[in-house]
């Protein structure tokens, strides 16, 4: 079978590459719905360094999807389910038990094709059925939500048990569905969320409390944090986590920042605190996104922060879709009709 590849040969501009895929032991998933992300921004614009775009271009963008089963010889599925698929393809073996830090993985849209394809042929590891009841365009995010699942999970694992107050520190899209997992998995927790822009944090209407970062009291105290910032901005939110932070607290780090940011090393010591790196997601964080988003009031705060491009019918509409989304501040989904 004949199958359409729309890859990214260089910044804003798109070539369809065809290849041909056979009906073997992999099963064959056609895109419903898909999202965008900073990442795929990065290298839609070309802000990313030259030397890292000529490595990893051409590529198929995109790795937040949902799909439907049109093939499978495993029975796993019935054609027709509708999957999310999972960009992370990890080794079979490695003394590094999560498989998004192994080195040797791969991740598709970083460096190998994502899923802006006809048709894709995938492994059925690499596919967990959406919970029914989910709209596609809410579906269409779960890997956005698996990467804070993971957070949560590695939090469990690393952070002592007293968690009356936890802090979230961002108020874009990162950082709001954060706040949903939280309330979800950790219902006993309170949630305090901090933010720069009045109209993102007017959203997170389910946090125990808000503030602005610029007016902070001087007695907050919270037992740990995660910093949903990136960027040099998560200097300040960094430390102001250092500060505020009871000893021995867990501070997560989410954010993505491309250069060194400060931290209070001091006061990290001081605390006796713990600094734990989190990014992307596994096959289990997968799982209990899916499970989260069974629940109708998750799905009701998500599509809060979801726009709906439409239905892309041509490269002329990818470009339309990245265009949307520079001016968008949360998550931009599209249909996919290629």
């Amino acid at each position: 079978m004949i199958n359409s590849i729309y890859r990214l040969v260089s910044p804003r501009v798109i070539s369809v590459k065809y290849e041909d895929i056979g009906f073997n032991e992999k099963i064959i998933v056609k895109p419903e719905y898909m999202a965008l992300c900073h990442a795929d921004q990065r290298y839609y614009q070309g802000n990313r360094d030259k030397a890292v775009l000529r490595r990893k271009l051409p590529m198929a963008l995109c790795h937040e999807c949902c799909a439907k089963v049109v093939y499978d010889p495993s029975g796993q599925f019935n054609v027709g389910d509708l999957v999310v698929t999972i960009p992370n393809v990890p080794t079979k073996n490695s003394e590094i038990v999560l498989e998004n830090y192994r080195r040797s993985s791969k991740f598709l849209s970083s460096g190998h094709d994502g899923f802006m394809r006809e048709y894709i042929s995938i492994n059925k590891e690499q596919l967990v059925k959406v919970c029914d009841g989910v709209p596609e365009e809410i579906a269409a995010i779960t890997e956005f939500v698996s990467v804070a699942c993971h957070a949560v999970n590695r939090f469990n694992i690393s952070a002592h048990r007293r968690r009356d107050r936890i802090a979230v520190f961002g108020d874009g899209s990162l950082s709001y569905t954060l706040c949903c997992v939280l309330k979800k998995l950790l219902p006993s927790s309170e949630v305090i969320v901090f933010g720069k822009d009045q109209s993102k944090l007017g959203l997170f209407t389910f946090a125990d409390e808000r503030y602005f970062i610029d007016n902070i009291p001087e007695d907050m105290t919270f037992d740990h944090a995660f910093e949903c910032v990136g960027n040099q901005a998560s200097a300040n939110a960094i430390n102001d986590i250092i500060r505020y932070i009871r000893p021995q607290g867990n501070l997560m780090l989410m954010g993505v920042s491309e250069l060194p940011v400060p931290v209070n090393t001091r006061d990290v010591l001081e605390k006796g605190m713990t600094l734990v790196g989190c990014s992307r997601s596994g096959r289990e964080d997968f799982l209990t996104a899916t499970s989260v988003m069974s629940d109708e009031d998750v799905q009701n705060r998500l599509s809060v922060i979801i726009t709906v491009f439409g239905e892309v019918k041509s490269v002329k509409d990818i470009h339309s879709a990245f265009n949307m989304d520079v001016n968008n501040p949360f998550k931009t989904v599209f249909k996919w009709g290629m």
